[in-house]
């Protein structure tokens, strides 16, 4: 069977669609097509149930042994069952994450969810509903996880069964900022991580892909330092997990 190198998991908002274009540009990378949707194979219970055949045959049949294939599933992240499912059937796989300041990230996601119009409340009122829709979610939403706008933040939780089951050679934790500040530095970065030659200049001309529409709403400081207060323990936690390789917010 012919399977992937290496996965794109997560986290949703942070410029997981940037670093698959990214990488598809690399003559010596290609992802699995189409880039959307995307596979979600050991992410949903129906699909995973199709095997790792089905899996190989759909999006990666074709592919050069040559290239070193990859895929994106962006909610890989927040599954632990995913996690256990990817260490036991892609025992070498090699795993990126990025990874946004989560204030931002949260307030981008609310704005994806109030763009494709399953939105209605405001900022403040869906953050204090959050704990209630995840519970009532319908099951069509399960994986998708629309009104998720916290709890998709605390990186720690989400990345501990990963690192728990992966080689720290296997795993790569990269930033969104560093697409704004420093992207030929990032595509330099990921490259060297998968064996293949670094071609910096790959992240020009990208630009931003799938943003989300702000319609020139902006996050009232008031919810900002809220939400900055409550992500204080978990990212001291993040910082603690991945050390002083990753650059924490400031």
């Amino acid at each position: 069977m012919r399977l992937p190198e290496f996965i794109i998991g997560g986290a949703p908002r942070s410029g997981t669609t940037w670093l698959s274009a990214l990488l598809d540009r690399h003559p010596a990378v290609q992802m699995a097509k189409p880039l959307a949707p995307e596979p979600k194979f050991f992410l949903v219970d129906s699909l995973y149930a199709r095997g790792l055949e089905h899996y190989s045959r759909t999006w990666f049949h074709g592919i050069d042994e040559a290239l070193v294939a990859g895929e994106k599933s962006t909610d890989y992240l927040e599954s632990a069952a995913a996690a256990e499912r990817i260490a036991r059937d892609l025992p070498n796989v090699k795993l990126i994450f990025i990874l946004r300041e989560p204030v931002e990230r949260a307030y981008s996601n609310y704005l994806w969810t109030r763009m494709n119009g399953l939105e209605h409340e405001s900022f403040e009122a869906a953050l204090a509903l959050e704990a209630q829709r995840e519970r009532d979610l319908p099951e069509g939403l399960r994986f998708a996880r629309p009104y998720s706008y916290f709890s998709r933040g605390l990186y720690a939780d989400l990345l501990q069964p990963y690192l728990d089951r992966f080689d720290r050679n296997q795993w790569l934790v990269v930033r969104f900022e560093d697409i704004v500040d420093r992207p030929q530095w990032l595509a330099a970065r990921m490259h060297r991580f998968l064996g293949v030659a670094e071609r910096p200049d790959d992240a020009i001309s990208l630009g931003v892909i799938n943003p989300s529409t702000k319609d020139g709403t902006a996050l009232a400081p008031r919810v900002r330092a809220s939400l900055q207060t409550r992500y204080q323990e978990p990212n001291g936690r993040l910082a603690a997990l991945l050390g002083a390789a990753f650059d924490m917010w400031t």
